[in-house]
């Protein structure tokens, strides 16, 4: 089963420091402040089937948790793309006191790496304590040692989760509080974005959600990444992020005389509405669908409890980064890190390198229907 949440519960505080029944694989002590005594010992393991519920609960109760950090991303991931998880599990005196969820992905373009996670914007490192957190750090290395891996990159979302690793210095997030005033909202965003929001407000949209069928957003989404020259997911991909989230992951549709021409795909987490992958019809431009579709989410969120609408990761280059920058929301960097292991340099998979240029010009000018038949198949090799 998921571990289910609807909104009413997104308030319960977890017992995150669960109780876990396994043997511990490695551990180090240290010796007592005060009192010549020792502490209980702090060990590190894999994750077993046992130790779900903790997990979870680990994640809720963490400052820093994320949906990427739950096991049902583990699940989407593994049913979709098949990589092998290795998610590590501290305890110290049988409680949780950290995780850090990996996954091994090994294909000609990346080479072999542990990534934390594949096709999320947030992952790496939480723990209760910098003990915890070394000592997860130092599981990862041998890990990737034993592996032969090229490096681990842990895509932090906060610096309090770092280890003094190499940094990408690659991407920043958007953030934006939020409440049931749409005009508060409004108010917040600036002028000539509000200007665009107002008058998508009057073209006579609508808004649908929709908890199951993801077709027509896959539709649209596909013919948007084909236009940014980026590889289209498998539509499974959407279907398993519905149904393993199920009750914090939705499709909200933007309509027009009864036809879609905007879709986003959001997780909600906490307090938080994570618009996750969105698109609209070029050809409905004049219509600002785009501008309609995130404010009435947010307002959507603001009057059911959330607090906090998170934009997501950009590069700093033309484009979707251009888009949110103008929405006045707070921008912070992610200290993503990476602990090379057998690689000798910081990798750059993203499509901001120039070796992407030229297959980025060709997937643009393939007719849609191949985009969408090769897209599955080569969008696994960039996660």
């Amino acid at each position: 089963m998921p571990y289910r949440l609807d909104r009413r519960s997104t308030g319960k505080k977890f017992n995150w420091q669960g109780s876990c029944h396994s043997i511990c694989v490695s551990s180090w002590k240290s010796a007592a402040a005060a009192g010549g005594l020792l502490p209980a010992a702090l060990s590190v393991r894999p994750l077993e089937e046992a130790d779900r519920t903790a997990w979870d609960a680990f994640v809720w109760g963490h400052p820093h948790g994320s949906p990427f950090h739950l096991i049902a991303w583990k699940k989407s991931i593994e049913q979709t793309f098949g990589y092998r998880p290795s998610y590590l599990l501290a305890t110290r005196d049988g409680r949780v006191c950290g995780v850090l969820p990996l996954f091994l992905v090994q294909n000609w373009l990346v080479g072999k790496v542990l990534l934390s996670s594949p096709f999320a914007v947030y992952g790496g490192i939480l723990a209760d304590s910098a003990e915890s957190r070394e000592a997860l750090c130092r599981e990862a290395r041998a890990l990737g040692e034993r592996l032969g891996v090229k490096h681990v990159e842990l895509r932090n979302a906060w610096e309090e989760q770092t280890s003094g690793l190499p940094r990408l210095n690659r991407y920043v997030t958007f953030t934006q509080s939020i409440g049931p005033d749409a005009e508060a909202i409004l108010e917040s965003i600036p002028r000539k974005t509000r200007a665009a929001v107002r008058k998508s407000l009057k073209a006579g949209l609508e808004s649908r959600r929709e908890i199951s069928d993801p077709g027509t957003f896959e539709s649209l989404y596909s013919r948007n990444l084909r236009k940014l020259g980026t590889p289209s997911f498998p539509p499974c991909h959407f279907q398993a992020l519905l149904d393993n989230f199920r009750g914090m992951a939705d499709i909200r549709e933007v309509r027009s005389g009864g036809k879609a021409i905007g879709a986003v795909l959001s997780l909600y987490f906490r307090d938080q509405v994570l618009p996750y992958y969105g698109a609209s019809d070029p050809c409905a431009n004049a219509l600002a669908p785009n501008n309609f579709m995130y404010f009435d989410l947010m307002h959507w969120g603001g009057r059911n409890g959330y607090r906090i609408f998170d934009f997501g990761r950009s590069k700093r280059v033309k484009g979707s980064y251009d888009f949110k920058s103008h929405w006045g929301m707070v921008e912070r960097e992610l200290p993503y890190e990476v602990m090379l292991i057998r690689g000798k340099e910081l990798p750059n998979v993203s499509p901001a390198n120039p070796v992407f240029r030229l297959p980025i010009l060709c997937w643009q000018r393939l007719p849609l229907a191949i985009t969408r038949a090769l897209g599955p198949h080569l969008v696994r090799f960039v996660p």
